[in-house]
């Protein structure tokens, strides 16, 4: 909300919750902003429905329900359990493309040197094998440079992204040419052990228990 180059927000949810929360805010405009409530269908509410395929179905009945005169710039696209994120990060994705028209998308990341992928295993035949190999690469944590990893605190795209999910793997919803909107210690949450580090992220940039 506090974004005040976003004009209109759609939520899309299989949750009972947050349906009648979004339903109860989308009489036009609730402080200044259009909001759009679509319900998700079955398929896209698996443990195998992937994030762009969501995307590209909201995209899609947001184009089919708006009018022809209704053209989007940029999409912002916003997970729930990704919560480290703050407008001042919307804003610099939004003006990030804004001032590259040849970018196709921007991304929050953040960097986690701990976890490059020369550290990362797979067990084979019982035993640890490397999962990648990187040139140069060291016990040093630093070794092959700082690992910067999207940390899916917001997207900000051009649409023609979600019109063919053709870009970079594994998350093609992106494009190819994606920009870096630097973040700290960002993730999505799937844990409960994560839960820590999202309030001491809450904190370090002001939110209470009380706002």
């Amino acid at each position: 909300m506090a974004v005040k180059d976003i004009d209109s927000i759609a939520v899309s949810s299989d949750d009972e919750q947050i349906r009648d929360y979004i339903k109860a805010r989308t009489a036009p405009p609730y402080r200044g902003k259009v909001i759009r409530y679509l319900e998700r269908p079955s398929y896209l509410c698996t443990d195998e429905a992937q994030a762009g395929e969501v995307y590209q179905y909201v995209y899609r009945q947001l184009s089919l329900h708006d009018t022809t005169t209704v053209r989007y710039d940029l999409l912002v696209l916003l997970m729930a359990n990704a919560p480290m994120v703050t407008p001042e990060l919307i804003q610099q994705g939004l003006s990030i493309l804004r001032n590259n028209p040849s970018y196709d998308s921007a991304i929050t990341v953040s960097k986690y040197n701990m976890w490059m992928p020369a550290r990362a295993r797979r067990i084979e035949d019982g035993l640890l094998q490397p999962l990648v190999v990187m040139a140069g690469a060291t016990c040093d944590r630093d070794s092959v440079g700082d690992c910067w990893f999207a940390d899916f605190g917001a997207v900000v795209v051009r649409p023609h992204c979600l019109e063919k999910l053709d870009g970079l793997g594994p998350q093609t919803w992106m494009g190819h040419r994606i920009a870096p909107i630097q973040n700290e210690c960002g993730f999505d949450v799937d844990y409960q052990w994560q839960m820590p580090q999202v309030e001491h992220w809450l904190r370090r940039h002001g939110y209470t228990e009380l706002a």
